[in-house]
């Protein structure tokens, strides 16, 4: 017979080893590592269930068109794989290269030269600088050369099923992207994008397109995949929407350490820290443009290449900049668009 003490020993000893221990965070299995590449999505699930009864009830599908588009619909795993390998997690001297180079630098300017035209009509009636818009559009797309090779509709079923982090916020991003199918006659199995959903030349995700793109030439189609027009007008009208100014600053260094608290503060709190213009200058012992209508900068703060010398290089964000944030949220980026408007102006 088993000793019960050692037995009652044994199995205190095991619950020992399940329980948390202080100091010690439980490891985060990636998404990833918990699907199988390629296997089917379960459409009996009570969300996905959920899902198609609000899309017959609120938005006119038919039972029959939802059994048309999710019959099969499978797991992509290499999504998964690159959600949790972005980019903007870079460094910013790994990060800036990936978009601003001489070739890079040289098309955005030959852009700028063969679309001067549009690109006068956007400034007059949309009031944003050109090489903004040239820059985002060369990062986001090589000027529409890279659109992604991701079928949207599959991706966004994927990250709605099996990317728990951000579940709710791709679920609502289907049904905008089967909405926008709906409102214009586009195929949502044929639409090609990001591993995060984005797509067209303007890799809108598709609750910005159906809030911020533009048609531009003359029809009523907002076209961000073939029409030069409407795409760099959708860029632009987005910024617009973020009280873009006009020949408005950018950014301006602040040098490579922050002298005050209140500096401090606002550069760990992120895009949400805002500082007075007049607290940076006085702090940095510095002279600054004055922002559009007195509003707040934000402290950026970028790793310089340590084989260079290494650091940290300090800038206030302008609004405009701010602006930026609001179409991807990474200082990084902003930065990035921020530089190659520069180079190309």
């Amino acid at each position: 017979m088993f000793p019960q003490n050692l037995f009652r020993a044994l199995l205190l000893a095991g619950l020992v080893l399940l329980l948390p221990r202080a100091g010690v965070t439980e490891e985060k299995i990636p998404a990833a590592d918990l699907v199988v590449d390629g296997q089917r999505i379960d459409l009996k699930q009570e969300k996905f269930q959920i899902l198609f009864q609000e899309l017959e009830r609120d938005h006119g599908f038919s039972k029959k068109e939802l059994d048309a588009l999710f019959s099969g619909v499978t797991i992509n795993r290499r999504v998964l794989v690159l959600m949790d390998k972005q980019w903007e997690a870079k460094p910013y001297f790994q990060y800036r290269p990936l978009f601003i180079t001489n070739s890079v630098i040289k098309k955005a300017k030959k852009k700028l030269r063969q679309h001067k035209d549009i690109l006068n009509r956007i400034e007059q009636n949309l009031g944003v600088d050109r090489e903004v818009i040239i820059a985002i559009w060369g990062i986001e797309s090589r000027f529409g050369s890279h659109k992604g090779g991701y079928g949207v509709f599959q991706t966004l079923n994927t990250l709605f099923d099996a990317y728990p982090r951000r579940s709710a916020f791709f679920r609502k991003q289907l049904v905008h992207f089967l909405l926008l199918c709906q409102e214009n006659g586009y195929d949502p199995l044929v639409i090609t994008g990001s591993y995060a959903g984005a797509f067209g030349q303007t890799q809108f995700i598709p609750s910005s397109f159906r809030e911020y793109a533009v048609s531009f030439d003359g029809d009523e189609r907002r076209d961000v995949f073939g029409s030069i027009d409407d795409i760099l007008a959708s860029i632009a009208n987005y910024l617009r929407c973020f009280h873009w100014t006009l020949d408005a600053p950018l950014y301006i260094d602040i040098g490579s350490e922050l002298k005050g608290p209140e500096l401090i503060n606002a550069n760990q709190k992120g895009r949400k820290g805002l500082v007075d213009s007049q607290t940076v200058a006085a702090t940095q012992g510095i002279s600054l443009p004055t922002p559009p209508e007195n509003r707040p900068l934000t402290i950026v703060s970028l790793e310089k290449n340590p084989a260079k010398g290494g650091g940290i290089r300090y800038v206030a964000g302008y609004p405009n900049f701010q602006a930026i944030t609001q179409w991807n949220h990474s200082n990084r980026y902003a930065m990035a668009v921020s530089e190659l408007a520069e180079a190309i102006k």
